[in-house]
């Protein structure tokens, strides 16, 4: 039986080959480079040592010629000065040569003419254009595609140049050398080789090496995109059984069994996904897609998505939103949403009680837009000292060991960390264990368009005071911040009591009040305050929207906002034209014009293998008035659209016989098919198969495991407005 490494033990064994792999590739290039500049600079001293007993030797003769009776002695000398220079040369492991300004070659030692041992010719006096002509044409040097001729031009054109490059000359006996060449002050060259065979055999290693790096990696990409999908399939039947089954006639304990099924299956697929997503990054092929988008907004609706979550363990969840910062910024917006939702979830994961709270502060203007800072904080479990060093790094959990209480992969936030670094910001976290952290990061973002409107909105003349109820201190603080800010007074009161005598005293033109505080007696509170304020307006904010629609005399209340509070929506329900100021607030539509007359029901067409799956996608549509018809891979699905003519195809991409893609090309080469909503269904998660998918022609896609509300939607999105498929 053979033993497989866990999974994490791979990845992180092929990380480490790659790594090393690049480090020693990098330390040898730089050996290489420090060493060819150490052969560049004593090439040039020789050079310069030559030039100098050149001269030496010049004004030795000359000198010789005047001086009678000193032709002895400078004989003696110029042939010690020659057996020196000569000595000196032959030392050199590379070859060395000097040309004179007429190409003759001056001095040249063994390592330079070892090459040429079979031509005697190449010796001193020998012009350089006939070296680089027995290289060409005795087969000497590897000229690839190169004629004979063109390459000695080659060479020729290099000696004439005022600037000559290195060049490397590859020779049929296997050897390689760099050559280096420089001209002198009096118009000769000297021409260094050095010997780099041994250096690039090396190179070529290393550069095989991170091929197959590479290759790991790709392989291990394809290896848990295609687990994903097995998993995913089989997860599409659980979560969507369970989804079936809840909405069946189920006592308390069947519905708490049927919620953990499927709370258990979304969170392995969240594991699916966090694996996916650090495999693409580990790659370096995570890509960004920035455009225009309100950051407000989008923090508001990532504490509404997690506001369940945040509920059901009684958090209060606060934002806090610079008013001089521009709501309208460029960023990647699905990438953004990823870091906040990361961020807030772990907070919530990891605090009992208290509160969670955003702050976005603008921190300055910059060269390329806006400095921001977003930050997280909470009052949890904290973060200690140690575990702060690590906390950004794969699988590290703040909570470890067998008997840790908070699941998860511990890839959320090393995935965080690295798609922030993508959008050139960095990420910090201050903790304090049994206090609370806060996560914080950073980042310059350009504006987009004008930004949006900046600094405070002025709330309409007629509201000059507010009570604020709420016993939420921070929440409180920052409403009643921005209250003053727009011009109102403020008063404050923490509990309902306090609050109604206040209101006996000086009646305030608006009254804000969070219903949190009224749980008890809702009713009776909400009663009283009402008959205080008479025509004056009330706004109630509520974390649950249901408890707020059972409170009696609701109807009566300006407005129910959800928490937290977006400034906006406050200021739209209290002034329309102070909310034209603001940035645009959602209206209701006209009146749509009558549906058409329902003619026929619907015809669906659906393309899946597994049965089981064809089960799930059956009952959640079997209360729809529809006609559903199935097809087991994409030949039938061809077949049956020829003879049926759908309104709707649902088409699974992985199928037997012919692929969902394949299916598609041939229905949309119809001329029937080209118009006919194709939507794709698949488990696959990576970017490169979603492209694949939608360039096959397909109208959409969604993702296993399948909900019934995403289905719902397609749907209505994407059938006639003829027939009727709508229950009810």
């Amino acid at each position: 039986m053979t033993f497989r490494p866990p999974a994490q033990d791979l990845l992180a064994r092929e990380r480490r080959a790659r790594l090393r792999a690049e480090r020693l590739y990098e330390q040898v290039r730089r050996e290489l480079q420090a060493a060819n500049d150490r052969l560049t600079q004593h090439a040039f001293a020789l050079s310069d040592q030559v030039m100098a007993q050149r001269a030496a030797l010049e004004r030795a003769q000359s000198h010789a010629e005047t001086l009678e009776g000193t032709n002895s002695q400078v004989s003696q000398d110029l042939t010690l000065a020659n057996e020196r220079l000569r000595a000196a040369v032959e030392t050199l492991q590379d070859g060395f040569a000097v040309f004179d300004r007429d190409r003759a070659l001056i001095l040249a030692n063994h390592a330079y003419l070892s090459v040429f041992r079979d031509f005697p010719e190449v010796q001193p006096g020998i012009d350089y254009k006939r070296i680089a002509e027995i290289c060409a044409h005795e087969g000497l040097v590897d000229l690839q595609d190169t004629s004979a001729d063109d390459w000695v031009s080659m060479m020729m054109a290099r000696w004439s140049g005022a600037a000559i490059d290195p060049v490397q000359l590859h020779f049929s006996n296997g050897m390689s050398i760099r050559l280096v060449e420089r001209r002198v002050a009096n118009g000769d060259l000297v021409s260094l080789s050095s010997n780099i065979t041994e250096t690039l055999r090396y190179q070529s290693e290393l550069i095989e090496a991170q091929q197959k790096a590479e290759a790991a990696t790709e392989a291990k990409s394809a290896f848990l995109a295609n687990m994903s999908h097995e998993i995913r399939t089989p997860m599409n039947g659980v979560i969507g059984m369970a989804d079936l089954l809840a909405e069946t006639d189920l006592d308390d304990e069947q519905r708490s069994y049927t919620e953990t099924i499927t709370s258990s299956g979304q969170a392995l697929v969240t594991i699916i996904n966090d694996i996916l997503d650090y495999s693409k990054m580990d790659a370096g092929r995570m890509e960004l897609h920035p455009e225009i988008i309100d950051l407000e907004k989008m923090i508001h609706d990532v504490l509404t998505l997690l506001t369940p979550a945040a509920g059901a363990q009684a958090l209060e969840l606060i934002v806090d939103y610079d008013m001089f910062l521009p709501c309208l910024l460029v960023a990647d917006p699905g990438r953004m949403r990823q870091v906040l939702t990361n961020l807030v979830g772990n907070a919530i994961k990891f605090t009992e009680t208290g509160y969670v709270l955003v702050r976005a502060l603008g921190m300055g203007s910059s060269a390329n837009g806006q400095m921001v800072n977003i930050t997280v904080e909470d009052t949890g479990i904290g973060i200690s000292r140690e575990h702060q060093d690590r906390i950004f790094t794969e699988f590290s959990q703040v909570d470890e060991g067998t008997n840790r209480r908070y699941e998860g992969t511990g890839l959320g936030l090393a995935i965080t960390r690295q798609i922030v670094a993508a959008m050139g910001g960095n990420i910090w976290v201050e903790s304090d264990p049994g206090i609370g952290s806060c996560f914080g990061l950073s980042l310059e973002l350009p504006i987009g368009g004008d930004g949006g409107p900046v600094g405070p909105i002025p709330l309409p003349d007629t509201l000059r005071s507010v009570l604020l109820i709420s016993d939420q201190l921070i929440s409180r603080e920052i409403i009643s911040r921005r209250l003053q800010a727009s011009g109102a007074r403020v008063q404050t009161a923490s509990q309902s009591g306090v609050a109604l005598r206040n209101l006996l005293k000086t009646p305030p033109d608006l009254a804000i009040i969070d219903q949190d505080i009224c749980r008890e007696d809702g009713a009776d509170m909400l009663a009283e305050l009402m008959a205080q304020m008479g025509e004056r307006p009330v706004v109630m904010i509520c974390s649950n929207l249901a408890e707020a629609r059972c409170l009696d005399r609701r109807d009566e209340l300006r407005a129910v906002l959800p928490k937290p509070l977006l400034w906006r929506d406050l200021v739209a329900v209290l002034d329309g034209r102070a909310a034209d100021l603001a940035a645009p607030v959602a209206t209701m539509p006209d009146a749509p014009p009558p549906p058409p007359a329902v003619t026929r029901r619907l015809q669906v067409l659906y393309a899946e293998d597994n049965k089981t799956n064809q089960l799930v996608f059956s009952k959640m549509v079997q209360s729809l008035p529809l006609d559903l018809h199935l097809a087991e891979n994409g030949r039938q699905a061809v077949g049956i659209f020829e003879s049926l003519r759908p309104d709707i195809i649902f088409m699974d991409v992985s199928m037997p016989e012919m692929d969902g893609r394949e299916a598609t090309r041939l229905i949309r080469a119809e001329t029937a098919g080209r118009d006919v909503p194709i939507i794709a269904l698949t488990a696959h998660a990576m970017q490169e198969e979603i492209d694949r998918i939608m360039a096959a022609g397909m109208n959409a896609m969604l993702t296993k495991p399948l909900k019934k509300r995403e289905l719902l939607a397609a749907l209505r999105d994407h059938a006639p407005q003829d027939v009727d498929w709508q229950d009810g």
